[in-house]
């Protein structure tokens, strides 16, 4: 498969993935655009930074800005933002090996660049949602690259700021039950009591440990690193 092709392709499955998280009353797919997005469409977008990098960007429909408002926990609508990073998560992930940057609100106007590939996110027919997807090929040399050239490559990175997370547990439940949750409610999670909690990077879980106290403040001890890239979710 040649690099365009290869590079749509990837586009491609991104849009795919996008499509399985955004909130909407129906399962959404992604197919080609026919037009694009009104400029003034609200949007989240979000950078990719790794060998195949790019920009990812969801446009909201009227019907995912309603969805989103008639999710909101405590009075407040969901936030654009944290409400679609799972999606560009999973779309990011379609790409390779990389590191999702921060998800900031905008609009189709701003965030939208020419060359990029616009997939409808549709359901039942009607488009709700777009997605927006440019990536860049990967580059020749990033893949025959002799160690020493490799670790060359990744310094540019070494200041690029990572959020780890420590869970002791995750649970699942409907929208109804959390916004009915209220202060005195016990959520029982999926592991026992002295489970070493897990520390994740960007969805991938990378080691184990066990949670201290440190000057007042938790932490956490790493007692095992996790070998592979298993995601976590």
């Amino acid at each position: 498969m040649n690099p365009t092709a290869t590079v749509a392709a990837a586009a491609a499955r991104a849009a795919a993935a996008a499509a399985t998280l955004v909130p909407a009353a129906a399962p959404l797919t992604a197919v080609p655009a026919a037009d694009a997005p009104p400029a003034d469409s609200p949007a989240v977008a979000a950078g990719v930074v790794g060998p195949r990098g790019g920009d990812l960007v969801v446009v909201l429909g009227p019907a995912v800005v309603q969805a989103l408002a008639d999710g909101a926990v405590a009075g407040a609508p969901l936030d654009p933002a944290e409400a679609l990073r799972p999606a560009l998560a999973a779309a990011a992930a379609e790409l390779g090996d990389g590191v999702l940057g921060a998800a900031r609100a905008t609009t189709a106007g701003e965030a939208l660049a020419a060359d990029a590939q616009v997939f409808a996110l549709q359901a039942d027919g009607a488009t709700l949602a777009w997605c927006a997807v440019r990536v860049r090929a990967e580059e020749p040399a990033a893949r025959t690259a002799v160690p020493t050239q490799r670790g060359a490559h990744l310094r540019v990175l070494y200041d690029v700021e990572m959020t780890l997370t420590a869970e002791i547990g995750r649970t699942k439940l409907p929208l109804k039950q959390v916004l009915d949750l209220t202060p005195g409610a016990v959520l029982e999670l999926d592991r026992t009591a002295g489970s070493p909690a897990d520390i994740v990077v960007n969805g991938r879980l990378i080691a184990r440990g066990e949670v201290v106290v440190v000057d007042e403040d938790y932490g956490v001890r790493v007692t095992e690193i996790v070998a592979g890239s298993d995601s976590v979710g």
